[in-house]
């Protein structure tokens, strides 16, 4: 695949260098990126049934009324002065499970076409953010992979987009793939990005994931050009993640070639994903992101038969 990840046109949107950039460049556009994502999560009713309820935990869920029998040490005594009955301040119950999710933040995921309007970085993060406040609000914690504790606050979606921000090292190219971070076997993690990566190494890195114990979703997004390859004529593309340039002397010659080995790849690392227990779902961004979430969310609620007629290869639900 390393012909398909040169093949990016000049349009496509190179990274600043630097991290500073970077992170200058990613807030200018997170305001409206985490405004949308808050869209997408209210438009959709959730499909995760969630444990909303009281119990141990670090986030403030609610008062109630002081019971008798209670410990006196649990009266929320600022609460109660203002009533004339004594309260409790209960804590949100917190699962042994919770959610990572990863943002592919590399190179390649800054490219946009004509025909999707917004590059796929953007995508990403917005369905990222969209799910993060549809699992909160199902009663989950949800951690940014390599970036934030696990959280269950209903102010999730500035909360990792502040994350976000907050570059402590070259975090933003890690070869398409999250790096080498601790997780606990009952967690699930959701990968969004465009896995433009070597099958191989792919199903290197996702197997090493997999002996750990951990499990999830793939979720790939790609820009329709990538997927169409809607090119004719002389056509000089330039690569994203190296100074490559690629020249076709008439691109409606490799079209049909490309086009199916995008499909072939695709194919190997939907394969490799259900191999390894992991669900997965395909995403290109000139379609809403309600859809593709409204998949995800149906996908971790396990309720896959409910879902309307997919396309195939779609969506690959892993074997239990």
């Amino acid at each position: 695949m390393a012909d398909l990840a040169r093949a990016l046109p000049r349009y496509g949107k190179s990274l600043p260098s630097g991290l500073q950039r970077e992170a200058a460049e990613l807030s200018s556009v997170l305001e409206h990126l985490t405004v949308e994502a808050r869209q997408v999560s209210a438009q959709l009713a959730m499909g995760i049934h969630g444990r909303r309820r009281p119990g141990p935990g670090e986030e403030f869920w609610e008062f109630r009324h002081f019971m008798p029998g209670e410990a006196a040490h649990r009266i929320d005594w600022r609460r109660s002065a203002r009533d004339d009955r004594l309260y409790v301040r209960e804590r949100e119950w917190e699962s042994a499970s919770s959610y990572s999710l990863w943002f592919d933040l590399s190179p390649s995921m800054h490219f946009v076409s004509a025909l999707a309007q917004k590059p796929k970085r953007d995508r990403a993060i917005v369905l990222g953010l969209a799910l993060a406040d549809m699992l909160v609000h199902a009663g989950e914690r949800v951690a940014l992979l390599g970036r934030t504790n696990p959280m269950a606050s209903r102010q999730i979606i500035p909360r990792m987009a502040e994350a976000l921000l907050r570059v402590q090292g070259p975090e933003t190219d890690t070869g398409g793939f999250p790096p080498d971070i601790p997780l606990r076997r009952q967690d699930r993690l959701v990968l969004i990005g465009d896995f433009i990566l070597a099958a191989e190494e792919f199903a290197a890195k996702l197997q090493a994931l997999a002996a750990k114990g951990v499990r999830g979703t793939i979720v790939m997004v790609r820009d329709p050009a990538e997927e169409e390859f809607p090119f004719a004529g002389e056509v000089e593309f330039e690569g994203m993640e190296s100074p490559d340039l690629w020249r076709v002397g008439e691109a409606g010659e490799v079209a049909e070639r490309y086009r199916e080995r995008i499909l072939a790849h695709r194919a190997e690392i939907r394969r490799i994903a259900t191999r390894h227990g992991f669900s997965f779902l395909h995403h290109v961004t000139d379609r809403p992101p309600a859809e593709v979430l409204l998949m995800l969310a149906a996908l971790i609620g396990g309720h896959v038969s409910a879902l309307p007629r997919l396309s195939e290869g779609d969506v690959e639900e892993a074997p239990r």
